[in-house]
């Protein structure tokens, strides 16, 4: 790497951590915990490259975006921030940052995007036209597509990179994850936003005009096929005749299915040619046992909405909010709102308790839906399915001898491998979340032949 990098963040540490970095890359490295500083340096001509926080003690990083672009077209700014909603990484991309990453994040990655940064020149500012209600008019606050886990970080990134792409989107997850949200956030956030947000049933289409009532009441905004995956044959092919029909001009495609459509492929329920027409960018949703670490602050979330609909003011005990992280929550979010609703109307205390929230999970399914199946399969039923396809392919004779090891492999290898990258590749935090000990972990790490990759992350 070669070049000079401003760097502007109100953490000491980080600073410090960058310049080091940065510098052992081969660049010089300008650091500062103020935007004014920043903004003198970029005056003066100095830096190929802008690193900034976003909330900083004398301002709004992205603020200073517009200002930078003005001043120095073509100097790349990446932003890092510990903004935990897709606001930032909307906003990050409306002001036309070069690149956006959340904090934690991994110094590594970080080090490449900055290294494409001052190969590669900047972009001009796209010139964006005006519209009706822009994106900082939306209520921030009633988006509940809330977390700073990685995964819902990089899932925030790749809406802010698709918004304005003419590119179908399928997005995929359980009930309750959010699925029409992220598309109606593309919508609302895109050049698209004063135009129609069109939502399409199954219902909508039984009329043989209803696909041509569906492009009139769209024009040039936005369709999206809600559970596309319950769309019966004569259905879908109507979409597809729709779809090939389309010319300049026309509507911004989305769908949304909680069931797997390769699955409902393979089984001739889903036609492959809609499949593709439809999956330009995918964006699965995770499911919020897949996220742990949001749930604290997704709770915190809809206690702040209940208050604000005159719901008395409550909050969690440190037991209750551990007995809430541990549920499975099968229904996802929507499940979570509820309950947290709930709990928020019947307590008769200020400060929720454990035996409060246990009385009301305890009324609630616990078993959670595994991926496998759209239809909330438990993973011993799809275990069962494909083992049964196993034997069903030896023609009725008996597989090779050795089976119980061989499918022990096959479930143990990919756990270990998924348990090490959610742990950052740190073993002992594996082994605890296991439940294995250490040297167990080490010696199936070799048996198995798993590469370990540690991470670094910085908060």
């Amino acid at each position: 790497m070669d070049g000079t990098v401003l760097v502007a963040d109100d953490d000491r540490t980080i600073r410090t951590v960058l310049t080091q970095a940065l510098t052992r890359a081969g660049c010089k490295v300008h650091a500062t915990s103020s935007l004014v500083t920043l903004m003198r340096w970029v005056d003066e001509g100095k830096g190929d490259l802008v690193i900034s926080d976003v909330m900083m003690p004398d301002g709004n990083g992205l603020d200073m975006l517009p200002k930078i672009a003005d001043r120095r077209p073509g100097l790349p700014v990446i932003v890092i921030s510990a903004q935990n909603t897709i606001m930032t990484a909307i906003q990050a991309t409306e002001a036309d940052a070069y690149d956006y990453l959340p904090k934690p994040f991994d110094l590594p990655d970080l080090m490449k995007r900055a290294n494409r940064a001052l190969d590669l020149k900047r972009r001009a500012p796209a010139t964006r036209p005006p519209s009706t209600g822009s994106a900082g008019d939306a209520p921030q606050d009633d988006l509940p597509l809330v977390g700073r886990t990685a995964t819902m970080q990089a899932l925030y990134r790749l809406v802010a990179r698709v918004m304005n792409a003419d590119l179908p989107v399928l997005v995929t997850g359980e009930s309750g994850t959010g699925k029409s949200l992220i598309a109606r956030a593309i919508h609302d956030f895109s050049d698209r936003r004063s135009l129609p947000f069109v939502v399409v049933t199954a219902a909508d289409l039984e009329n043989a005009d209803g696909a041509s009532q569906v492009l009139a009441r769209a024009r040039d905004g936005s369709i999206l096929f809600d559970e596309i995956g319950d769309f019966d044959d004569a259905a879908q092919g109507k979409i597809v005749r729709m779809l090939d029909s389309l010319g300049d001009g026309a509507p911004r495609i989305m769908a949304t299915s909680q069931k797997d459509l390769t699955e409902r492929m393979e089984a001739g329920d889903f036609r492959q040619d809609l499949y593709y027409r439809l999956s330009g960018v995918t964006i699965a949703v995770p499911a919020l046992r897949e996220r742990v670490d949001d749930i604290p602050l997704l709770a915190d979330h809809f206690l702040a909405r209940c208050e604000r609909d005159g719901i008395p003011v409550r909050r969690f005990s440190p037991g209750a909010m551990e007995m809430i992280r541990a549920y499975s929550w099968p229904g996802n979010v929507r499940q979570l709102e509820n309950t947290v609703r709930r709990l928020t109307v019947t307590a008769q205390v200020d400060v929720i308790g454990k035996p409060e929230v246990e009385a009301v999970l305890g009324n609630q399914p616990e078993i959670e839906p595994l991926i496998g199946s759209g239809d909330g399969e438990k993973l011993s039923a799809s275990v069962a399915k494909h083992l049964r396809r196993y034997f069903d392919l030896h023609g009725g004779v008996l597989p090779p001898p050795g089976l119980y090891t061989r499918i022990l492999r096959e479930v143990e290898l990919p756990l270990i491998e998924i348990a090490l990258d959610a742990t950052g590749g740190n073993q002992a935090k594996c082994a605890d979340l296991l439940g294995i000990n250490r040297n167990t972990l080490r010696k199936k790490i070799t048996d198995l032949d798993i590469r370990v990759t540690r991470r670094r992350k910085l908060m």
